[in-house]
């Protein structure tokens, strides 16, 4: 009893709480990443909800916000560069879905290159989910729970919602619930969300410190709509530095990096491999 208590005093401390705060929810994922292999991976997502809207996205770069911040400065004292993309971990999921309140209307967004500037590329929508609640309840991990299900993005889920909880919102686009969506998975079990916890963050930040602090920043953001957002979505996979190439001269590609034990290229080279494994590495997504 005590617990829902505190959990409802910290709820209702958002009605006043500056724009900076927010309440950050962990929700752990376990996915299939490849269609014809049964086996799974594990990730720590966030919803992180503020005063007039909600922010879900992969937790990995923020989790490493300390780590990455004394890497820079270490660089910024030595006056060198030093490649530390092997000592920060690299997420699983690079989207961003931001829902506003109260109406729910959708941003879902990728950052991608655009010749030497960062993009933030950005589609709206507004998303109804049709959902079926049921009498049944469930306890799940410590939030009593009552059943839901419905039909969405090709496949067929079954939701935990919890009242105690007073946020019609939940993970990836999940929302409209009376209550917060504390479990949701797919009949197959290729995703599964379940939340594992909660913090208050005091000083919010919607974009991590690697985003902040790289050239460009955090770029700017494009709107499109959702066919030509898939289509430029789908160019920039197939080949991340295409905008980037014409300026890539034999002269630049053969600099070598200040403090660095490569090229130019051989860092383009390196930074095109993960960039095409990192989109290959998932061929079943959530939606199909």
């Amino acid at each position: 009893m005590k617990k829902h208590i505190s959990l409802f005093i910290l709820f209702l401390s958002l009605a006043v709480s500056a724009q900076q705060e927010a309440n950050r929810f962990f929700y752990e994922l376990t996915f299939k990443p490849k269609k014809a292999n049964p086996t799974t991976e594990k990730v720590m997502m966030i919803l992180d909800v503020a005063k007039d809207k909600s922010y879900f996205r992969d937790y990995t770069f923020i989790a490493s916000d300390s780590l990455a911040k004394a890497e820079v400065e270490a660089m910024q004292k030595a006056g060198v560069y030093k490649d530390i993309s092997k000592s920060i971990k690299m997420p699983k999921f690079s989207y961003k879905i931001i829902k506003d309140y109260p109406d729910m209307k959708m941003a879902y967004s990728e950052g991608i290159i655009n010749g030497m500037t960062p993009i933030e590329l950005v589609y709206k929508e507004s998303v109804k989910i049709d959902w079926k609640i049921l009498p049944e309840n469930q306890k799940i991990g410590a939030y009593n729970a009552q059943k839901a299900t419905t039909d969405f993005g090709g496949r067929k889920w079954t939701a935990w919602f919890s009242k105690d909880i007073p946020f019609n919102d939940g993970p990836y686009k999940f929302h409209g619930l009376p209550g917060l969506i504390v479990k949701v998975e797919d009949a197959d079990k290729d995703y599964s969300f379940e939340l594992k916890g909660n913090k208050k963050i005091t000083n919010f930040e919607e974009y991590s410190y690697l985003e902040r602090v790289r050239p460009g920043g955090t770029g700017s953001k494009v709107e499109v709509n959702k066919e030509k957002f898939n289509k430029t979505f789908s160019e920039f996979k197939q080949d991340p530095f295409a905008s980037i190439r014409p300026q890539l001269t034999p002269q630049v590609l053969a600099t070598t990096i200040p403090g660095a034990d490569k090229t130019v290229g051989e860092m383009i080279k390196d930074q095109e491999k993960m960039l095409k494994d990192f989109y290959s590495a998932n061929d079943n997504p959530i939606e199909k």
